[in-house]
């Protein structure tokens, strides 16, 4: 197919170029509110804050924080193998670029994505110049991938994952579905869903194959020992951690400590909400409750309060740490479950609700291996809790299951990378 690519691939493109300033308006204020300098910003726009790099360089695109931060042992074990390459990671959203900041190694390089607009695209690849381009997940913009196509740079999609819902609409479209997945030279999917719905679409199957899945086989989050040591010695010992919880999932979680705890008056609750700005709401609902609560972001000791409210970037690995019983969130509401692979790199004993739609996979391992336990309400999510903090030995059992499935998961990564060398560098 030609390189313009098919009918509604240019009704996008005139849909995009009408709607380019209200989107940069959207974008720019959303990054002003979160911090983010004005400099930074215009990096949307394709304008690079930083030069680029001698040598090959390797170009890895991800939505947010989970996809920015599973694609960093690929990237490592591609420099391991071809040491004079570079990376340039670029992402979306402010947390990503907080936290990227805290974890990038030498001779990798973070920007924000440029906006899926024609000038933007031109500018980004005109200054970066990159000698592959590697897709995460499902951050798929047409412009984006047919410009880089355009512009003679190999492209990959790995941990590719589409919902039903997302493969449904590209199937109304299937004749733009299939010229996009065809500028692709590699796809690897993290899910059997993704692969069979791509195939369905019209993926070249020899193309597309599944996994491994770069959840499973990331490094585990970082921890400062200093910081483990005081919270461990300043917080009782009977706690728990409520992590990445969404909107409405705080109610649950609070109805169930405050049930835990007429049977273990002494129990703790850490809360570490999925999007830390939502902190302040989240302290109005537990002192409506009846709870007090000592923030991190304000620096409250976290032995003066019933919930201590870990509303900050880039501390989950210490959350993990500090409590042995984990209820994952996003698991409760439509988001579709979080990644259990991080608890489990720590030994956790991991509960979450039903809705993990995300991670069906996944889940499914975890549960056939006895290493997570599904609560579908507030009600079972007290029991669990009791019955987990009560037993120290169960609760040591299910952790070190899951612990395991997380340290068995990496023999495919370093195929991965030297495959996807061999496919866009040659």
């Amino acid at each position: 197919m030609r390189v313009h690519g098919t009918v509604f691939y240019q009704f996008y493109r005139g849909i995009a170029a009408l709607a380019a300033p209200l989107v940069w308006r959207v974008v720019s204020r959303k990054l002003t509110r979160q911090g983010v300098p004005a400099d930074r910003q215009r990096e949307r726009l394709g304008y690079a804050t930083q030069d680029r790099p001698d040598g090959p360089l390797i170009w890895f695109h991800a939505a947010s924080v989970g996809e920015s931060l599973s694609i960093l042992t690929l990237a490592e074990k591609m420099r391991g193998l071809r040491p004079e390459c570079q990376v340039l990671i670029t992402s979306g959203t402010a947390s990503s670029a907080q936290i990227l900041a805290k974890r990038l190694p030498d001779g990798m390089i973070h920007q924000f994505a440029p906006l899926d607009q024609q000038g933007a695209l031109r500018r980004f690849l005109d200054h970066w110049r990159p000698n592959a381009g590697i897709f995460v997940e499902s951050e798929l913009w047409p412009q984006m991938l047919v410009e880089a196509h355009a512009a003679n740079i190999p492209l990959a999609l790995v941990n590719a994952r589409m919902s039903k819902a997302s493969l449904k609409n590209w199937q109304r479209f299937d004749h733009t579905a299939r010229y996009l997945l065809g500028l692709f030279q590699l796809i690897r999917t993290q899910d059997r869903a993704t692969l069979d719905g791509l195939l369905a679409i019209g993926a070249d199957p020899a193309k597309v194959a599944l996994g491994p899945n770069l959840k499973a086989v990331a490094a585990p989050l970082p921890i400062d020992p200093d910081q483990l040591s005081a919270l461990r010695s300043t917080l009782p010992r009977s706690r728990w951690l409520a992590a990445s919880t969404h909107e409405g999932e705080e109610k649950q979680v609070i109805k169930a400590h405050l049930a835990a705890r007429s049977v273990l008056p002494d129990l703790h609750l850490v809360l570490a909400p999925r999007h830390p700005e939502r902190a302040d709401a989240i302290a109005t609902e537990l002192t409506a409750a009846g709870l007090s609560v000592a923030r991190r972001s304000a620096g409250d000791a976290p032995d003066q309060a019933d919930v201590y409210l870990a509303d900050s970037l880039g501390e989950m690995g210490l959350w993990y740490a500090l409590c042995d019983v984990v209820f994952l969130g996003g698991s409760f509401t439509d988001a579709g479950g979080h990644n259990p692979y991080e608890p489990a790199q720590s030994g956790c004993a991991i509960l979450c609700g039903p809705k993990v739609a995300n991670f069906a996979d996944v889940y499914a391992e975890f549960e056939a291996a006895q290493a997570v336990t599904l609560v579908k309400s507030a009600k079972r999510l007290t029991t669990a809790v009791q019955s987990l903090i009560k037993d120290a030995e169960a609760r040591s059992i299910q952790g070190a299951r899951a612990k395991r499935l997380a340290t068995s998961s990496g023999q495919d990564i370093d195929d991965l990378a030297q495959t996807l060398l061999t496919q866009t560098l040659g």
